[in-house]
């Protein structure tokens, strides 16, 4: 449990293609990570991958897990997913790739359309994880 006097630990994003990018890649509040949405760009640069819903999607997914890993968590310890999908007809590709990285028990989740996602991505996603203590 988070006490009063805890308070939360930002954990920088990484430039990218040399840009310091206006946010935190996730933030620490007791054992609670909130991780920053990811879109499929390819690692190190503010280019997509190409291909569209479905590579985008697994690069997204791939980049979140990495992140979560990065800061003590995983995969297995989301509590709580949200997809922003630039069009809602590609939900069920999306529902293919996410299937890939998540079995049971399956965190919570949300989708939903947007009328635009950063560098006119196809997905978004952002998540909230459980740490667990170390050891």
């Amino acid at each position: 449990m988070t006490s009063m006097s805890e308070k939360p630990r930002h954990f920088p994003m990484p430039p990218v293609d040399g840009v310091r990018l206006p946010f935190s890649e996730a933030v620490l509040l007791g054992d609670t990570l909130y991780v920053s949405g990811q879109i499929g760009i390819q690692p190190g640069t503010m280019k997509l991958v190409p291909g569209g819903i479905v590579p985008e999607s697994r690069r997204a997914l791939e980049t979140m897990r990495e992140v979560l890993e990065r800061h003590g968590s995983g995969l297995r310890h989301v509590v709580k997913c949200t997809i922003f999908l630039a069009d809602i007809g590609e939900w069920a590709q999306f529902n293919e790739v996410y299937r890939e990285f998540f079995t049971d028990p399956l965190p919570a989740r949300s989708a939903l359309a947007s009328s635009g996602l950063a560098l006119g991505a196809r997905v978004e996603l952002e998540c909230v994880a459980w740490v667990p203590p170390p050891g």
